[in-house]
């Protein structure tokens, strides 16, 4: 009878365990794919509030009408390059930061990593860095992005712990034949330390496309904005132009929510194909990077 009994509350656990884990799926997917079929569906769906899981009417009105000037498209293109050069110099510079600090013989270790530290709980504000990259001459580039935001304080300390916890007998071996630091670094460590360079990649990667209040303080020339500024733009401020008679356009056939549904697909979509490539690093690499530190 215990034996039944244990048998009976296993599978009651385990399907009891699938319908929530079902659910959670369900309510995580279920906003995204809504705004999938809103963004597909007609004005008078929409307006009805027919559309749930999938387009009724199916159209692909609201992506004419933002892709139909052009752009977007160079919005599209300005966020690719600073997307990946800001990453590209994220991750740079945060290994050059981390190798080094994660070893104990670094003198004025100590006092670097509090002197870091305290960057994470305290800054300048906005005025005094916007006074800073002026005074650089730096306002209206793409630099004005990059240079404030090269390292990630905590990024840097989830890459030293990483670091810290690979096994030192690696480096001594490597030491011994004659490998000089730079060398262990880039062909020892650097291909043992993936999952750490996949997350933070990612982290930072979805930093820069998402990136819309530094763009909008320090960009001033419309073909250098970013996706989300110009997205912002033309839902707030152009939409109703979209709204009007035009070419292949009419007021019947396109209403604001179908044009927010399609700027939000517009600009999740592409940081989505990417997260595949990542995925199977990212959770080892964020609990690896911070269970020691």
């Amino acid at each position: 009878m215990k034996i039944r009994s244990s048998k009976a509350s296993s599978v009651f656990f385990r399907w009891f365990n699938y319908i929530l884990l079902a659910l959670i799926a369900y309510v995580t997917v279920f906003p995204f794919i809504n705004i999938i079929a809103v963004s597909l569906s007609s004005s008078r769906a929409i307006n009805a509030a027919e559309v749930f899981m999938w387009p009724i009417e199916f159209n692909v009105t609201a992506y004419k009408s933002l892709l139909k000037d052009g752009q977007l498209i160079v919005a599209m293109k300005n966020t690719v390059i600073i997307t990946v050069v800001g990453t590209f110099l994220n991750m740079l510079l945060t290994t050059m930061a981390a190798y080094p600090l994660s070893k104990s013989r670094l003198k004025g270790r100590g006092i670097m990593l509090m002197a870091i530290l305290f960057t994470m709980m305290f800054s300048g504000g906005m005025i005094p860095n916007f006074l800073l990259v002026n005074s650089l001459g730096l306002v209206n580039t793409y630099w004005s992005l990059w240079l404030p935001a090269l390292i990630s304080a905590y990024n840097m300390f989830v890459m030293k712990s990483f670091f810290e916890g690979l096994p030192e007998e690696l480096e001594e071996s490597a030491a011994i034949d004659g490998a000089s630091d730079a060398t262990i670094l880039w062909k020892i460590i650097m291909p043992l330390s993936k999952p750490v360079i996949a997350a933070l990649t990612l982290f930072y990667a979805v930093g820069w496309w998402n990136s819309y209040m530094n763009v909008l303080i320090y960009i001033r020339s419309t073909d250098k904005l970013s996706l989300m500024v110009k997205l912002y733009q033309m839902i707030d401020l152009i939409s109703p132009e979209l709204m009007r008679s035009g070419e292949g356009v009419t007021r019947t056939s396109i209403t604001p929510e179908g044009i927010r549904a399609a700027a939000v697909v517009f600009a999740i979509v592409p940081i989505l194909c990417v997260y595949p490539f990542l995925q199977k690093h990212f959770i080892k690499g964020v609990l690896l990077g911070s269970i020691k530190g």
